[in-house]
């Protein structure tokens, strides 16, 4: 196991150069004037160009460019706009916030979404398996704008009155459960339907009738027979989900006011600042490529076949 953990970082490593590369050469490589607008309706002075493009390395050539950004990236500088501000500050700002908001989606639709999927895979064709379909099918259909602006107004003090629906600048695991309900609602339904047809597909396997005949007992037969044989898809899907979630937050914190990395994107795509977009999409490409790993190692603790070496 730690010599396939070890071969699998080492080859983390040119994922990790080709993806970033391309995403800043897609960022700083396009012909276009990357200081257009940034001082107001005057052209900047020749002076500030000078000095910005040195800061930012743009008269050397890309692949340079490239390994300089790299190499800053190396010791945790992430750069700073053209307005002097530093990504990296930013970035520890507004990071901790989406990640605790994805990583209460990603709870909220393993839980609900697994425990759903095995009910009404093991229940097929009945009243629980149906309501569950249309449920599913409901939620896929509406976009999660919209399923937030819902939930906000009819939970908060506008509609029911049930719970606090706003968020503060520093907001706690309490106050991000029904953003993140919201941003994990699509993928919940996927979990539930992908967890579904798992269970009905590995019901009729061989090892599970074996296991019958033995005469184990039900609980046994879907925990340990059925159940961690049906999970792989699942979790292969809630592994990369993670990333998915965190790079598409940007509309549930435009929906609940948060201050996370997709209001960050946003404002960097909208100010046209490529070190900021870099910087947060590099720091997702490694999430990415980490979730991965750790997808691949859940593997063999879910089903004994497989085995690493």
């Amino acid at each position: 196991m730690g010599r396939y953990v070890l071969r699998r970082l080492l080859q983390l490593i040119p994922v990790f150069l080709g993806t970033t590369f391309l995403i800043y050469a897609l960022v700083w490589a396009i012909p276009q004037d990357p200081f257009a607008g940034k001082c107001g309706q005057r052209p900047c002075d020749p002076a500030y160009i000078a000095e910005m493009s040195e800061k930012l390395n743009l008269n050397d050539p890309l692949l340079l460019q490239y390994f300089k950004y790299l190499g800053n990236l190396v010791v945790g500088d992430f750069g700073t706009t053209f307005n002097g501000v530093s990504v990296g500050e930013q970035i520890s700002t507004s990071w901790p916030i989406t990640l605790k908001m994805g990583i209460i989606a990603l709870i909220i639709e393993a839980v609900i979404g697994i425990i759903a999927g095995v009910l009404t895979g093991l229940r097929k064709s009945g009243f629980l398996d149906n309501l569950v379909l249309v449920s599913t099918l409901f939620l896929i259909s509406l976009p999660v704008f919209v399923t937030g602006f819902v939930l906000r107004l009819y939970l908060g003090p506008q509609g029911f009155d049930l719970m606090d629906t706003s968020v503060s600048s520093d907001p706690t695991f309490g106050e991000l459960i029904l953003p993140g309900f919201v941003l994990g609602s699509l993928s919940m339904a996927y979990v539930a339907r992908l967890t579904r047809s798992s269970i009905v597909e590995n019901r009729r396997a061989d090892y599970v009738r074996t296991a019958i005949a033995k005469g184990q007992p039900q609980s046994r037969v879907v925990g340990i027979h059925l159940l961690r044989n049906s999970l792989i898809p699942v979790i292969t899907f809630l592994g990369t989900d993670l990333g998915s979630l965190l790079g598409g937050a940007i509309v549930t914190e435009g929906v609940f006011n948060i201050n996370g990395i997709g209001g960050l994107i946003f404002r960097g795509i909208q100010e046209k600042e490529g070190v900021m977009v870099t910087g947060i999409v590099t720091l997702l490409v490694l999430v990415y490529l980490l979730m991965s790993l750790l997808v691949d190692l859940l593997y063999a603790v879910l089903d004994p076949r497989i085995r690493y070496e």
